[in-house]
């Protein structure tokens, strides 16, 4: 017999009773019911039930030892009877009666413990985050990550899609975040930089002649964490291919999101093929994001028109002024008392607006604070726009068109969820298209406002002849339930084209060629037309789990402080190591209280 075990802990049915089985794992619970203690066996594919008599010399050492220790544990298979049977078990119609206990590791007290799912602070979960994987939902959870990341290989490799290995140490690269940097011993003063994204290995695969490339890939980034975002590192399907348009791509990659969040949706409905295709601009007006939760019926209306000129002052003087006015709908709200709608008042307040005006629309007329100003015509107008009816609300953001945007999509979402209208038990997808490829920074220069690789819609004639702040990228982002996947793009290889783009953002032909010269320089020598999107795994499990912290699905998470409590991380360094890598450090002053 094998010294550890015949089977594991979900293996046995009741045709194995009477065979003698060795099972090993760890001490779920343990029930004392006066003379028989019932031991609840784990390991990593399930429980089984044994038992042992108090009279047994056995059961002293079950007795004192405490959960968590690893055993070994050898009995024979019986059969539970029908009343003590446990049906939502696998193997509880069955239980082994222990004839041999063999304690392989005992464990210590427990700051957490494994056979609840009580809540512990996040640090001392992620200090002792080898037991809090222990548990059966955070277990579940990276195994299905681990499922998930198996799935994926095979659909793309099914479609024609060959993984590669991109480089770990590069060179730093402007994706929007900081590098994470590692200083190199051999050369004195110079650096690496983790990839916040493969963007340019990837490129650079294409025009190297490989046609559909695809990894799951490391990603570095010096960040902030966020619900959906780990501080540090994340993984991502990074997808490039070659001679395609932004067409051919949504059709390569629908095909395995759709499938794979149906293989894992546990009767979740899943959007149909092919994907919704929403303009950044409409977008950004009926939703008030380019991050829509398509689960939410509410829509965004333009009424600017219907308070333009009008007695209400507040409105009609910043419309003047350039404001615009957007509307969200409050369904079925007519009959809420006023505290409803002072609450959400003081809620937008706490968001930084000076208040969230609203009317009341029932049995034909208009209440509410703002009602009184606006004449039948108006009120009319409201209706029209918005689609808003009788025993309905409408509720008011007025500002400049992004700042009032912005907001609106903020207290659509809240509506959303405070009045229960969202969707149940489904996932929503759609791409985000037609993205701008300019914005004007804090300072009033012109920047890139999402991907500054990508080809511009018109190519080089619109950079040299529009308004750049018109030109519109073919850029996309792909979005589920509000959450952000990944963003994508059909890439500018032309060196033309790139030097335009960036001349235009404030980058001289130098600066090109000194901080992309690998790719620029390969550019040079015959690049296919080539696009490509990297949608993120960690978000992907997140959302298939039902998970509303990332954390939840990363196995060795660091905290929101980017520290890693169980090993420490990040640690200082000795004098002898940061002279063998030519550093010194200087440590910021403590300011005076």
């Amino acid at each position: 017999m094998h010294p550890y075990r015949t089977h594991h802990c979900a293996a046995l049915r009741p045709s194995d009773v009477g065979e003698t089985v060795r099972l090993s794992g760890w001490i779920h619970r343990k029930r004392d019911h006066g003379g028989l203690l019932f031991v609840d066996l784990r390991d990593h594919y399930g429980l089984t039930q044994c038992v042992v008599e108090t009279s047994s010399d056995i059961f002293k050492i079950a007795e004192t030892v405490h959960n968590e220790s690893v055993v070994t544990v050898t009995g024979k298979v019986v059969a539970r009877s029908e009343e003590t049977a446990n049906r939502d078990l696998p193997t509880g119609e069955i239980e082994i009666r222990i004839e041999t206990f063999t304690v392989q590791s005992a464990a210590d007290m427990l700051p957490l413990q494994v056979n609840s799912e009580m809540d512990y602070p996040e640090e001392t979960r992620l200090r002792y985050r080898f037991l809090d994987l222990r548990r059966e939902k955070m277990h579940a959870n990276m195994q299905l990550r681990s499922d998930v990341v198996t799935s994926l290989r095979r659909r793309m490799t099914e479609a024609g899609f060959t993984e590669f290995q991109t480089p770990i140490l590069t060179s730093s690269s402007p994706e929007g975040a900081r590098d994470y940097l590692v200083p190199s011993r051999i050369h004195p003063g110079h650096f690496y930089a983790l990839p916040q994204a493969p963007q340019q290995y990837k490129q650079l695969l294409m025009v190297a002649g490989f046609d559909r490339y695809f990894q799951i890939a490391p990603c570095f980034r010096d960040e902030d964490a966020r619900a959906d975002r780990s501080p540090g590192e994340f993984y991502q399907l990074d997808i490039e291919m070659s001679f395609v348009t932004q067409d051919d791509v949504f059709q390569a990659v629908e095909p395995v999101l759709h499938s794979l969040f149906e293989e894992f949706a546990k009767g979740r409905s899943v959007s149909p093929l092919p994907f919704q295709r929403i303009p950044y601009d409409e977008a950004m007006l009926v939703y008030g994001s380019d991050k829509p939760d398509l689960r939410n019926p509410l829509r965004i209306s333009d009424v600017t028109e219907a308070f333009d000129g009008s007695d209400f002052s507040i409105f009609a003087k910043a419309i003047a002024k350039g404001a615009v006015v957007r509307a969200i709908p409050g369904p079925g709200t007519s009959d809420r008392p006023r505290s409803f709608f002072d609450k959400l008042n003081d809620w937008a307040r706490d968001e930084g607006a000076p208040g969230l005006g609203y009317i009341v629309f029932a049995e034909g007329a208009a209440k509410g604070p703002i009602a009184k100003f606006l004449d039948a015509s108006r009120l009319a107008i409201l209706r029209e726009k918005s689609g808003v009816g009788d025993g309905d609300a409408l509720f008011f953001a007025c500002d400049k068109p992004d700042a009032a945007g912005k907001f609106a999509g903020i207290v659509r979402d809240k509506l959303g969820r405070d009045l229960d209208l969202l969707e149940k038990d489904a996932f929503r997808f759609c791409w985000i298209i037609d993205y701008p490829l300019f914005e004007l920074d804090a300072d009033g220069r012109v920047g890139f406002s999402h991907n500054p690789f990508s080809m511009p819609q018109g190519g080089l004639e619109a950079l040299e002849k529009e308004d750049p702040l018109t030109i519109k990228a073919y850029q996309y982002d792909i979005v589920c339930n509000g959450i952000e996947l990944s963003s994508g793009a059909i890439r500018n290889h032309l060196p033309e084209i790139m030097y335009k783009a960036f001349a235009i953002a404030g980058y001289s032909q130098e600066d090109v060629e000194t901080r992309f010269g690998g790719l620029l320089n390969a550019f040079k020598f015959g690049a296919p037309p080539h696009g490509g999107v990297a949608p993120g795994l960690d978000r992907i499990v997140m959302l298939l789990a039902d998970e509303p912290n990332i954390r939840e699905v990363i196995l060795f998470p660091m905290n929101q402080n980017a520290e890693d409590p169980l090993m420490l991380a990040p640690s200082e360094m000795t004098a002898e190591r940061l002279h063998e890598l030519h550093l010194r450090v200087f440590l910021p002053k403590l300011k005076k209280e």
